[in-house]
């Protein structure tokens, strides 16, 4: 039996850092701290304190979204990138850093527009795009199939 992939994600309630399995089959971990459910099937808010841990620790892909709330394409990317993280949950992570709140990731990786996904494999930035993307170009960006209603 295949253990499942491991990922390091902050606790949306305690804040802290928990390595977890990201169990396909549906069920969530749970904090280590303060017990309560790690939503792994939709995105993580990451910060500037946690966002290399969450990258770096992880064995799938990370999709990260630099975002803004008073951005307005960024806000047309949410429900695709909630869709993404539930869809393909045990095979990626989808986070998401508000660029207002957490300025120093946004300076370090170069952010100049907003929405930007940054896709990180291993730790390492391995693709990215900036601005809207619709669902059959956001799979390309990601080298996945995905089934586009039409």
């Amino acid at each position: 039996m295949t253990a499942s992939p491991q990922a390091t994600i902050p606790c949306p309630f305690c804040l802290t850092v928990n390595k977890v399995g990201l169990d396909p089959s549906g069920v969530r971990p749970a904090c280590g701290e303060c017990g309560r459910p790690l939503p792994v099937d939709r995105p993580i808010k990451v910060t500037d304190q946690d966002m290399e841990a969450t990258i770096r620790g992880s064995d799938v892909p990370v999709v990260v979204d630099f975002y803004a709330d008073w951005c307005q394409p960024c806000r047309m990317m949410a429900p695709m990138l909630d869709q993404l993280a539930s869809d393909l949950h045990g095979e990626l992570l989808v986070a998401k850093l508000d660029t207002d709140s957490n300025p120093t990731m946004a300076v370090k990786y170069g952010i100049r527009g907003i929405p930007t996904l940054i896709v990180f494999k291993d730790g390492q930035e391995w693709k990215r795009h900036t601005g809207v993307l619709p669902p059959d170009r956001l799979a390309e960006l990601l080298e996945i199939e995905v089934e586009v209603e039409e």
